[in-house]
């Protein structure tokens, strides 16, 4: 075996790294003037890593929502009135023991008879619809722009500038990884044959000594992989295995101009051709674990001790699967939107989006229905690390940068755990003019399919956690508007003045309110208080 140790150092930090959705007033002292708020410097606890965005920044040092001490000090016992909040994803697992309680059926409808019996257009949408069908796999808007052959299309040149690049880059980086695991199961069978044992440890490692340099080469490269904070060989594997089969899935499927994923027979370019589909809202594979997630993160169920608990204690979860791994169609978000309004939901959570959009009108027009109809529209702001003021995301409400065509959509950013300038996400993407929120989003606990429980990051993450404080607040206070709870929750946050690094960047340094809206973190506590005195308007 023949490797460079310092280029191998190089090649596997770039890999790692990227490695990477009319009650009585309550008389309560609002959480602010944080700012003189002491840092946490002990690692925190299990618990506290489970459930940091429940947190409260005083009384914790932890920048979570207040989560807690709202559930304590101002909800008590109240119950509130049950809100439907629907989670247009990737399919729930509706039969996880965390979420089966808090999963809205339609009561309109027979289950399995084949009929629609309620004429909503939807047949047997017990629990929601899924507008997918069985496809799993979609290419990415810009690819089908570019399958399109529409040479007319304004960002033709663009999409396939944007095509070339990433195509490549996913070559680069899928040789680069077989590479890697090729090395290190040289590495691994080469230092085992020498301990005579599989499983070994770091100590042991670094208590060989050696004159043969196949066998120098395979330790330094073994002790890297430990020094990456992967506790065994047999783990980083895993992880670079994991890594490069999404890789492949990028290149076989998002990127593929051969790959048709579409499975049910309806033209996408015609808004009225509508029924296709079906009414399973499940995960068609256990890997589609981000709407189970993000429902978690809502509703999971707070009193069966159990798993985790939602940030919201009386909603019913609505399930709209129409986000394949690859990029959703502007059809089906459009209509999953108006499924969700014309069903009940009072507030929609929608962690997805992309950059290319052939029919955003559609999307607007759909946003600014559930306006009209009273519906808060919750958007993860995505995880590009990119100024929103200057890049086009969609869905979103804007006919230009500051034409909104309803006041019931809110852009949320994520946070870290870590109060301090290291407080926004270097993910998440921001804007003073499109992003409104910030929330956690980074290493947040919840539901997997399978009754199970996993940590994973995102504004994907914040976005539902927002989603949970406007459900907690339409059922304590269900005569406010879905355009008084947007406002409520982008006063009521807590600001922050501290200097804080964007995007990654060491050299990037703003403010909250220069990368926001509202300038401010969510906070479920301080929107209770001030939904309580609206309320009594």
């Amino acid at each position: 075996m023949n490797i460079d140790i310092s280029s191998k150092i190089i090649l596997t930090i770039s890999l790692l790294i990227f490695m990477g959705c009319g009650s009585s007033a309550i008389v309560s002292t609002p959480v602010e003037n944080i700012d003189t708020t002491p840092l946490k410097v002990s690692e925190l606890t299990e618990i506290e890593q489970k459930t940091w965005s429940h947190l409260d920044l005083i009384k914790d040092t932890i920048p979570g929502m207040s989560v807690h001490k709202a559930y304590t000090e101002l909800i008590k016992n109240k119950k509130g009135k049950t809100i439907i909040v629907a989670v247009i994803d990737s399919g729930i697992d509706i039969d996880h023991e965390d979420l089966n309680d808090v999963i809205w059926t339609n009561k309109n409808e027979i289950p399995n008879n084949g009929k629609d019996d309620d004429n909503n257009g939807y047949i047997d949408d017990i629990h929601g619809w899924n507008f997918l069908g069985e496809a799993r796999f979609e290419q990415l808007e810009y690819v089908r722009l570019l399958v399109s052959g529409d040479r007319n299309n304004p960002r033709y040149s663009e999409a396939l500038s944007e095509y070339n690049e990433t195509n490549q880059k996913y070559l680069n980086l899928k040789a680069q990884y077989e590479q890697l695991i090729n090395e290190v199961n040289v590495a691994d069978k080469i230092v085992s044959k020498h301990l005579k044992k599989k499983g070994y440890t770091i100590t042991e490692v670094n208590a060989i000594k050696t004159e043969n340099k196949a066998l120098q080469e395979s330790v330094a490269l073994i002790q890297f992989i430990f020094r990456s904070d992967f506790e065994t060989i047999a783990v980083a594997m895993t992880a670079f295995e994991n890594d490069l089969t999404k890789i492949t899935n990028r290149l076989n499927y998002h990127l593929n101009k051969t790959f048709k994923g579409r499975q049910t027979d309806d033209d996408i370019n015609d808004l009225t051709d509508v029924g296709y589909g079906n009414g399973n809202v499940k995960p068609i594979d256990k890997s589609e674990n981000h709407g189970t997630h993000v429902a978690g993160i809502i509703a999971a169920e707070r009193n069966n001790s159990k798993g985790v608990k939602g940030v919201a204690n009386n909603v019913k979860i609505m399930a709209i699967r129409n986000t394949p791994s690859g990029d959703e169609y502007d059809k089906d978000v459009a209509l999953a939107i108006r499924y969700a309004v014309d069903n009940g939901a009072k507030i929609i959570n929608m962690s997805f989006g992309k950059y290319y959009s052939p029919h955003s009108d559609w999307v607007r027009d759909a946003i600014a229905y559930a306006g009209d109809k009273d519906v808060l529209i919750i958007h993860g702001a995505g995880n590009e690390s990119l100024n929103l003021d200057l890049k086009n995301s969609f869905p979103n409400d804007q006919l230009n940068s500051d034409v909104e065509v309803s006041d019931n959509f809110l852009s949320v950013g994520a946070i870290t755990q870590k109060y301090g300038s290291g407080l926004i996400a270097k993910y998440s993407n921001y804007g003073k003019i499109n992003v409104d929120v910030f929330a956690p989003g980074s290493a947040i606990h919840s539901t997997f399919p399978e009754n199970s429980y996993e940590t994973i990051q995102g504004t994907s993450m914040a976005a539902p956690a927002v989603a949970g404080i406007a459900a907690l607040i339409r059922s304590q206070y269900p005569k406010l508007t879905a355009s008084e709870v947007k406002q409520i929750i982008m006063e009521s946050g807590v600001s922050i003045n501290t200097k804080l690094v964007v995007a990654g960047d060491s050299n990037t340094i703003k403010e909250l309110h220069q990368i926001s809206k509202s300038g401010k973190i969510v906070n479920a506590y301080n929107a209770l208080i001030q939904a309580s005195l609206i309320a009594r308007q």
